[in-house]
């Protein structure tokens, strides 16, 4: 058994340079199956995540070769669209094959969507989308096959706004015959990166990053080589621990655009902010002013930062209100908070952050990627000893995390328990 070990921190201070967006490389992962040629990816972060979609691949015929943080994919010899569906649904983003395989194999299997576990997370908006070009569904009991003799562009109308639906489908649209039309699109970064890796490859793709996203489908596309824009939800998590633990942070690598709406929060919440071209350092002496925050699809306030700021307002002079309108029920983190003492109050899709409020360390489970680095930034204000358990979620999205916090003073580690044979004996090993 693995966990990480946090005590409390001070003052923490340094630079730290941020990896490639782990919500930009999935589905760009999956979109090099469209290629007719080899293609070159940087800056995929290690993280999890990607070794599924790397393994996902390399069961199918592709052929990937990795050297630090830059891999080369192959995927003219896929031979089979026929993904195992156990390791399909070991995480969520395993919908975005459908988007990158129909046109050329005409037929995908697949299990249902698995990844973190914060209430319900339909698909019916990327089912929506992918039968209006053409394709058609089959649900079975643990997989589902959707196949399509012919895709036809169509004029499609989003009724929610959705990143992962509008991905599928514009992936799916790209070799489509004549042209379709996303209505209602998500605007986020990772499909405008998206966007522009397709039309590197030979897409036609406009409007990416505006809510009508235009596709004229092409015949065929084509290698080439791409850069992956950073994490921006790793660099906003960063900037919030200064908060917690008073100190200083600069960010590299980072498109402070992308993070306007999290800027805007902490400099209201007290943290002093400087943003330059391509970073951003967050300076505080741990005072922080309640806020109250409602999560919208980008450029609102993201769902994925709404976990790691509630762990900085709970030491907050007054109140703050934290609604979360995409995903209602992700609050499973503030059960953990409150057993370390934030008294948070739940209620539906909304919290109530008393604020005022000091943590003991005590022992937490992770049940998500943001949960867990919502955990990591409470337990650094904890007195005492925080044990977080579910590290493995952690570890899907963040690259090397602890060693991250550790590099800028904090005093984490990563312990595991080590039972030899049959006798149960028990050794604390320090991993670093």
């Amino acid at each position: 058994m693995r966990w990480i070990e946090v005590k409390k921190s001070k003052n923490i201070n340094g630079n730290v340079s941020i990896p490639g967006s782990k919500n930009s490389s999935l589905p760009i992962l999956t979109a090099c199956c469209l290629a007719n040629e080899p293609v070159i990816l940087k800056n995929i972060p290690n993280i999890s995540d990607v070794k599924v979609v790397y393994h996902i691949l390399k069961g199918m015929g592709a052929k990937i070769s990795e050297q630090n943080n830059t891999c080369t994919i192959d995927t003219t010899k896929i031979y089979s669209a026929i993904i195992d569906p156990q390791k399909s649904s070991s995480y969520r983003a395993s919908y975005y094959f459908i988007g990158a395989m129909l046109a050329k194999h005409k037929k995908v299997s697949l299990g249902y969507p698995g990844g973190d576990n914060f209430g319900t997370r339909p698909i019916d908006q990327h089912i929506k989308g992918l039968e209006a070009l053409g394709a058609k569904f089959t649900f079975y009991d643990d997989y589902y096959v959707v196949e399509a003799s012919q895709l036809t562009g169509a004029d499609i109308y989003f009724d929610v706004i959705t990143s992962g639906a509008t991905i599928n489908v514009l992936m799916a649209a790209v070799l489509a015959e004549g042209r379709t039309i996303l209505r209602n699109s998500a605007k986020d970064p990772e499909v405008v990166d998206l966007a522009m890796f397709l039309n590197e490859m030979g897409a036609c793709i406009k409007g990416a990053g505006t809510d009508t996203i235009v596709i004229d489908g092409v015949k065929k596309l084509y290698g080439t080589q791409h850069t992956i824009i950073p994490d921006r939800l790793i660099a906003g998590s960063l900037l919030m621990s200064v908060g917690i633990t008073g100190g200083s942070i600069s960010v590299n690598n980072v498109i402070p655009t992308h993070l306007l709406p999290c800027i805007a929060k902490l400099e209201e919440a007290g943290i002093s902010i400087d943003v330059k071209e391509n970073s951003i350092t967050a300076n505080s002496k741990g005072n922080i002013t309640g806020v109250h925050i409602k999560t919208a699809m980008y450029p609102g306030f993201a769902t994925d930062l709404q976990q790691p700021i509630t762990a900085l307002l709970i030491g907050a002079d007054s109140h703050s209100i934290v609604v979360d309108n995409i995903y209602p029920n992700r609050f499973k983190h503030c059960i953990e908070l409150n057993k370390m003492g934030a008294d948070i109050i739940m209620k539906d899709g909304s919290v109530v952050i008393p604020g005022r409020k000091s943590l003991k360390g005590t022992s937490v489970y992770a049940s998500d990627v943001r949960a867990g680095i919502c955990l990591i930034l409470a337990a650094l204000g904890a007195e005492g000893t925080t044990q977080i358990l579910g590290i493995e979620h952690i570890e899907r999205g963040y690259e090397n995390i602890v060693e991250v916090f550790k590099s800028l003073g904090a005093n984490i580690e990563i312990r595991e328990e080590i039972i030899e044979n049959d006798e149960d004996i028990v050794s604390i090993v320090n991993v670093f």
